[in-house]
């Protein structure tokens, strides 16, 4: 399972029963299935109307999707591309076709086939950049799909919020506080439901699958850089090192983090200490040479 999934699922019983066991007197007093079906139910229905059925289908699908730890084996892709670039660069195509199949990346699979048989570079970058389009045009959609569920559960509580009103007016004047407070409890618990759903599973859920697609797409981009520079001929150490980018986690991309050098502010705006190996500044005033 996703680690940050998992935490978040957690924190999330653990502060719905702060709220239900130490919040109230009667915890049993948020447990109305009512209300729940009036959201459920009703975001369902809504969602059915606005998407076809197999889009909905998926639903389920895409939150096994969030829950499962997804790797994208970055590190792995990098190796491969390096590997066949460096058999490229033999211009010995048959080497590098016999290497295809141990490709496991589809994306550079395809990428690599269309180097091999010569297609020209403009054409072979079209492609893979109509597929990366054709990719995040779908997974937004999905992610979209989650953002509607998410904007018609807290509608459907203020519907069942409504409905518990109608009716407590309906009974208002018989003055009897036991059914008077049931239909209360069914006006406010809807809307509780409604927002409880919306903000702890169907908009993380979409935030999930956007973060997703956008790891996804800077992968397609590092692989899309690794066959243009192929097509090129470019090292395969130097397509190392650029690849390696794509992915680099750093800090400040000025200066490392690890770097304990301090950086002087004197009048004259220099730097402080040199780093090994550079030439040190000429304390004389005048020019070095």
């Amino acid at each position: 399972m996703n680690p940050s999934t998992l935490i978040g699922m957690i924190a999330s019983v653990v502060l719905l029963g702060v709220l239900i066991f130490f919040a109230a007197d009667d915890p049993w007093l948020f447990i109305d299935l009512p209300s729940i079906g009036i959201v459920l139910v009703g975001t369902m229905a809504a969602t059915f109307l606005s998407y076809p059925m197999g889009e909905v289908l998926r639903v389920f699908k895409l939150i096994g999707t969030v829950m499962r730890n997804e790797r994208l084996y970055t590190e792995r892709d990098i190796e491969e591309l390096v590997d066949v670039s460096r058999l490229w660069m033999r211009d010995d195509p048959v080497l590098v076709e016999k290497a295809l199949p141990r490709i496991s990346n589809p994306f550079l699979r395809t990428g690599v086939q269309l180097v091999i048989d010569r297609i020209p570079e403009e054409d072979i970058l079209d492609l893979l950049q109509w597929r990366i389009s054709r990719m995040k045009a779908k997974e937004a959609a999905e992610a979209q799909l989650f953002r509607v569920m998410a904007s018609y559960a807290p509608a459907f509580g203020m519907i069942g919020t409504l409905v518990g009103l109608i009716n407590l007016m309906d009974v208002v004047a018989s003055g009897d506080l036991v059914v008077i407070g049931r239909h209360l409890a069914v006006a406010l618990m809807t809307t509780f439901y409604g927002i409880l759903l919306a903000n702890l599973i169907f908009k993380p859920v979409a935030v999930k699958l956007e973060r997703r697609t956008e790891q996804r797409v800077v992968l397609m981009n590092m692989v899309l850089q690794g066959i243009s520079m192929m097509c090129a001929r470019r090292s395969p150490s130097l397509m190392r090192e650029t690849l390696n980018s794509f992915v680099a986690h750093r800090e400040d991309e000025i200066r490392d983090s690890t770097d304990r050098t301090a950086v002087g502010a004197g009048a004259g705006g220099g730097v402080g200490p040199t780093a090994a190996g550079a030439r040190p500044a000429n304390r004389g005033g005048g020019r070095s040479t």
